[in-house]
Parts: structure tokens; C-alpha cells; sequence
């Protein structure tokens, strides 16, 4: 009989006991803990074990050896030794206000001081949690383990919520920075034996970043390239009787199966090693309900994205395209705030390929694109006809089906429910953007901007057996942004792939709001009639 699935199972014991599936990760674990004093911190996204591998730290550091028979550290050679452990997850500490914040984390400090019969420290709360760890240390004649799950929650739920919440942001990290702060100074520091913390970003200013010089941030080391998310061949060895099962219920063979979980679920890669992982909540979700779906992003919707987005009026398409130096990477301070190295450790977005200057980045998989996209463009046009919302969904079959006027209807029956206040006046990048969107959260493979040895086409469509290279045009003519294709040669990229090609052009009147001309077909049509070779 397999093993139970994981679905949302953030405790180590409860993993064990429960007789869960649990992808053996301990090879990590022993690594980063072997060394006498160790300090590190990971930055993933939400829902992918970072909880669960802060309860298995927790676990190794209490000495609980019968919870890790079986897995490899067994066989390493690790002494079972238990050490006090201070653990904090930041997710359950209120941080609506910097009053709550630090009254919250009064009271943890007051409760594991009571818990462990030492005395309470006074005065500031860096003072207190100062005389925890010494007490705890000094108690047991050991040396403290510190876990920190989520430490930037009380800063980035507050982002993208205009002045007063960034307000709240920065005095909520000026707390973060004193409390941490405690752990950089000498006494302390001697009565640390590990301390490993994690988050979504890694913010200036907090003091773990500019002052704890001992900190190893191992979020982007080639050597914790799958320390958290499943790698292809885990998903094989430990999924195999789920993947069995579910090959089964679709009617698919094994390994179909497999290629269709790595298109929805698989891609992100974290380092420069080209290790590329599985989201571990939706693969898990997938077995359970044996249905290809976005479950990641219905857990919780980036709000605080979306937010920043439209504040900062980001252009959308250009996402899938970024390319970006890796000083980008390091710390982000909120004075300054960009968007792209916070889609990436989101998990928007992830590394594509690398060369000796930039990472380029994409979308890692059709789960994120579809859903995040989609949620975009609800975001961004608000239809006035609910019974609208849905009609971007049958674009994609549109398309794949060759049916041209039913696509160009319910474009313009999208634009026409728009609201005025938001689409009048805007410009060829608003329409652009729209367009793009309700492509890509159709479903269908869509690339903007794409570079070519001419130039730069505004949007192909791909299927497995056919491409669609299609120009925008407002205020001008369709016929224009055909010629435009065919005078760049931008059909030139797909003419060796044996699918085939449609050219597209589209013209919006922006007066009326939507498509003013359009037209379409196969590029050998064209090409025959403007006598092109």
C-alpha cells in the first residue's frame, strides 16, 4: 500500500509517525549542521517545505534519533545529542502593527522562559531574548539552536499597500533588526550551537543581513540546489505508485504521465547548477485529487505583487524576457524596491539559462503562468459583464482549432466590456498588455517581444502542430502590421520546426475601444502572393 501523501504536512514527526511520504532530504540537513557553529539562511517560496525542513532541524537538534531511522543522516555518523531550541515561526506572530509585532514576540520570549523554568530577562525585548538564549544555554550546559520559520511576514504582507503600508513595513523590519540584532553580539554568540532562518526575500536593514557577518546564505549556492522542491528523479522513486495510480485514472501510459506533471509543475531552478525542481504542495495535491490544476496559487494569491505591479505601472509582457545581473539578487531595501528579484523568490519566475553577465528568467511552469497571469488580467480589466470573465478561457481552442473569427469575436466582445475609465485614452502598450494576457491565461504557449536576427515580433502563439505570429497595431492597419512581419522575416525562427505558420495582424482603434481591421493566414498564402522567397 503507498505511503500516505504529505498534502500541507509542515511537522517532521507528524510526517514520521503519520507514515507519510517524505522525500529524504537529510543529506542537507547533516551538511549544514555538521559544522561546530552554523548560521544560514533560505530564501524559497511560500509552500515549498521551507516549515517542514525548520521541524526536522528541530527534531535532529532534540536528539529524536528514532525519527530519521531509515533515512540517510542514520548512516552518517551524526551523535544524538539534544541541544535547547528556540523556535519561532513568524507566520503566527501578529504583525498587523509594530505594537503587535512586539508584543507577540514579548510573550514568546515570556513563554519559553516559563516553559524552561529560567529566569526572565528586563527591559527591551533584544534584552530579553538576549537572557533566553544565555539562560537556555547556561541551564542545559549547551549550546542553543535558534530556528526562525518566516521571519519576513510582518514586512511583506504590508508591501503594496500604498504609503501607510509601507510605513508599517519599515518599522515592523526596524524591529526585526533590533531582535535580531541580539544574535550578532558576543555573549550570545558564543552560546549559539546553530541558527537557521528563513523567509520568501532578504531585506536590508535587517540586521541578520547587514551586521550578522557569520550569516551563510545558502539561497542561491549551487550546493543546496534541491534542498527543498523534488528533484525528477525523487519524484520517480518516491511518487512512483501515485504516478502509477493516477496513469491509471487518465488513461495515459507512465511516462506521458510524467512529461505532463514536469509541464505543470516542474522548472524551478534556484542556482546556477541547472537543477530544476518540482513545487512539492501541487505535486502532492495532483496525486491526491488525480487532476491537473493550479493549486499553488489558489492557497494564497499574491496580493502584495499584483499591488506593487499596478502601483509601479510594471509592463507585464516583459516578464517572461527579463534578464538580470546577479547583484539584483543580494539584499532588497525597501526605500528602493524592485519587482523582479521578488518574482523570483515568490516563485514567479525562475532561472532559465544563465550566460558569463545575466540570468535570464521565465515563468517556470504552466501552473504559475496560467494562474498568474489570469489573476492579472481579472486584476487589470474588471469586466463590467461577469458572463465575460470566462470567454479568454476558449481563446487558446480558438486558436488551436483555426477558428479566426470566432477568436477576433471574442477579443473585441472582451475590450467592449471594459470599463471606459479604464481604457479610455489608453495607449498601443495598454492594448498590448491586455492582449497578451488573455492569451497567455487561456492557456496558450505565449511569447512577447521575442528577439529574432530582424528584430523583435510582437506576440507568437504556439501549438504542437502550428504557430501564430501576431503583430498589434492601434491607429493604423492591419495590413501594416502584416507587412511589417513578412518585411522582418520574423516567421524565419519557426520555419525548421515542421509546424505550421499563421500570420496575424491586428489593428485596434483606440476611438472605438477595440479591433478596428484585422485579417490573417498561412505564411505560404502570403508569401505567394507578395511573390516572396
Amino acid at each position: 500500500m503507498p505511503k500516505f501523501l504529505p498534502v500541507g504536512i509542515q511537522d517532521f514527526e507528524k510526517m514520521i509517525l503519520g507514515d507519510f511520504v517524505y522525500v529524504d532530504k537529510t543529506r542537507y540537513i547533516y551538511d549544514m549542521a555538521l559544522p561546530l557553529q552554523g548560521f544560514y539562511f533560505l530564501a524559497r517560496p511560500r509552500r515549498f517545505g521551507k516549515s517542514l525542513l525548520v521541524s526536522a532541524f528541530e527534531h535532529l537538534f532534540k536528539g529524536h534519533q528514532e525519527l530519521f531511522r531509515g533515512l540517510r543522516i542514520e548512516q552518517s555518523g551524526w551523535h544524538w545529542k539534544p541541544h535547547p531550541v528556540v523556535k519561532t515561526d513568524f507566520s503566527s506572530i501578529s504583525y498587523k502593527s509594530p505594537e503587535t509585532l512586539e508584543t507577540d514576540l514579548a510573550l514568546l520570549i515570556q513563554q519559553l522562559t516559563e516553559e524552561h523554568g529560567i529566569k526572565s530577562g528586563q527591559g527591551s525585548l533584544p534584552h530579553r531574548f538576549s537572557a533566553l538564549i544565555t539562560g537556555l544555554a547556561k541551564k542545559y550546559n549547551e549550546q542553543v539552536v535558534v530556528l526562525i520559520d518566516e521571519y519576513d511576514k510582518p514586512i511583506i504582507e504590508h508591501l503594496g499597500k500604498g504609503e501607510t503600508g509601507l510605513d508599517v513595513a519599515k518599522k515592523n523590519r526596524d524591529i526585526l533588526k533590533s531582535f535580531f540584532g541580539t544574535l550578532k553580539s558576543g555573549d550570545v554568540s558564543a552560546a549559539l550551537r546553530f541558527v537557521f532562518i528563513t523567509g520568501i526575500s532578504k531585506f536590508a536593514r535587517v540586521s541578520i543581513f547587514s551586521d550578522l557577518n557569520n550569516l551563510d546564505d545558502i539561497s542561491m549556492q549551487d550546493e543546496y540546489d534541491a534542498v527543498l522542491g523534488y528533484t525528477d528523479d525523487e519524484l520517480v522513486s518516491f511518487f512512483s505508485d501515485h504516478i502509477d495510480h493516477l496513469a491509471e485514472k487518465s488513461a495515459l501510459g507512465r511516462q506521458e504521465i510524467i512529461k505532463e506533471i514536469r509541464t505543470w509543475y516542474n522548472g524551478y531552478r534556484f542556482t546556477d547548477r541547472e537543477t530544476r525542481v518540482y513545487n512539492p504542495f501541487s505535486v502532492t495535491k495532483l496525486f491526491q485529487k488525480k487532476k491537473f490544476k493550479n493549486y499553488w496559487f489558489e492557497t494564497a494569491t499574491p496580493s502584495f505583487l499584483i499591488n506593487l505591479i499596478r502601483e509601479k505601472q510594471y509592463p507585464v509582457p516583459d516578464i517572461e524576457a527579463l534578464e538580470l545581473p546577479p547583484e539584483l539578487f543580494t539584499v532588497y531595501d525597501l526605500e528602493r524596491l524592485k519587482i523582479e528579484p521578488l518574482l523570483f523568490q515568490t516563485g514567479y519566475i525562475t532561472i532559465k539559462h544563465l550566460d558569463d553577465i545575466l540570468y535570464h528568467m521565465d515563468y517556470p511552469n504552466q501552473e504559475v503562468k496560467t494562474s498568474f497571469l489570469a489573476y492579472l488580467l481579472d486584476d487589470m480589466i474588471r469586466l463590467e459583464d461577469v458572463r465575460l470573465a470566462g470567454t479568454y478561457k476558449r481563446l487558446h481552442l480558438y486558436l488551436r482549432d483555426g477558428k479566426a473569427d470566432e477568436f477576433i469575436h471574442a477579443v473585441r466582445s472582451i475590450f467592449a466590456s471594459i470599463p471606459y475609465v479604464q481604457i479610455s485614452g489608453q495607449d498601443e502598450a495598454y492594448y498590448h498588455t491586455v492582449f497578451y494576457l488573455m492569451l497567455s491565461a487561456s492557456g496558450v504557449t505565449v511569447h512577447t517581444e521575442m528577439l529574432t536576427s530582424r528584430g523583435r515580433m510582437d506576440i507568437a502563439a504556439e501549438f504542437d502542430d502550428k504557430v501564430y505570429i501576431i503583430e498589434l497595431k492601434c491607429d493604423h492597419s492591419s495590413e501594416k502590421a502584416v507587412r511589417q512581419i513578412l518585411d522582418k522575416k520574423y516567421y524565419e525562427k519557426y520555419t525548421e520546426t515542421g509546424r505550421e505558420i499563421y500570420l496575424m495582424g491586428i489593428n485596434f482603434d483606440t476611438e472605438k475601444r477595440s479591433v478596428d481591421d484585422w485579417q490573417w493566414g498561412e505564411l505560404r498564402e502570403y508569401l505567394d502572393k507578395c511573390k516572396i522567397i
